[in-house]
C-alpha cells in the first residue's frame, strides 16, 4: 500500500515539475499566453509574460482601454491567435503569429530569455505590431485610414484672401 501511495505521489510531483518547467522555456507557449491575455484585455496577466519595459507599455494600453466601447472589448475577446513559428537565436526569439481578425497579416513578437524564462520584449517601436493596432508608417492596422491626403494637382487646393 505504501508503494502505491509513494508511486502516485512521485508521479504527481514529476508531472507538476515537467509542466511548470515547460511553460517557462517554450517561447511559443509564453507568446500565446501573453497574446491571449492581451486580447482579453487582461493587462496584469500579460505582464506575467513580459519584461518590465513591456509592462510599462501595457500600463499605457490599460489606461486607453477604459475609453474603448464595450462592443469593441467583446469583439477583441473573440479573436483567435495562431502561432506560426518561433526562431530562437541565443537569448532572443522572434515569434510569428496571425490573428483571426487579420489572418492575412503575419505579426511578430520579440522575446528575450531572462533568468531561464522567455519574456515578451516590446519597446515603443514594437507597438506598431502586436497589441498596437498599427502597421508600418503609422496607418491603422488593416490599411483603412480615416485621413486621406490628396495629391496636389497644380491648382490651389485652398485659396487664401489676405485682403480680408
Amino acid at each position: 500500500m505504501k508503494k502505491i501511495i509513494l508511486s502516485i505521489t512521485a508521479f504527481i510531483l514529476i508531472a507538476f515539475t515537467i509542466a511548470s518547467c515547460g511553460s517557462k522555456n517554450d517561447p511559443k507557449e509564453v507568446a500565446l499566453n501573453y497574446l491571449n491575455a492581451l486580447k482579453s484585455l487582461d493587462y496584469e496577466g500579460a505582464k506575467k509574460f513580459s519584461t518590465p519595459e513591456t509592462g510599462k507599455m501595457l500600463d499605457m494600453l490599460s489606461s486607453f482601454s477604459s475609453m474603448m466601447p464595450d462592443s469593441m472589448k467583446e469583439q477583441a475577446k473573440k479573436i483567435k491567435i495562431e502561432i506560426k513559428e518561433a526562431k530562437e537565436d541565443g537569448d532572443k526569439c522572434v515569434v510569428k503569429f496571425v490573428s483571426s481578425d487579420k489572418p492575412e497579416a503575419e505579426e511578430v513578437l520579440n522575446m528575450v530569455k531572462k533568468d531561464g524564462k522567455w519574456l515578451v520584449n516590446m519597446g515603443k517601436d514594437d507597438m506598431q505590431g502586436a497589441g498596437g493596432g498599427m502597421e508600418e508608417g503609422g496607418a491603422p492596422a488593416g490599411g483603412d485610414s480615416t485621413m486621406v491626403e490628396e495629391p496636389m494637382t497644380g491648382k490651389d487646393s485652398v485659396k487664401v484672401d489676405a485682403a480680408q
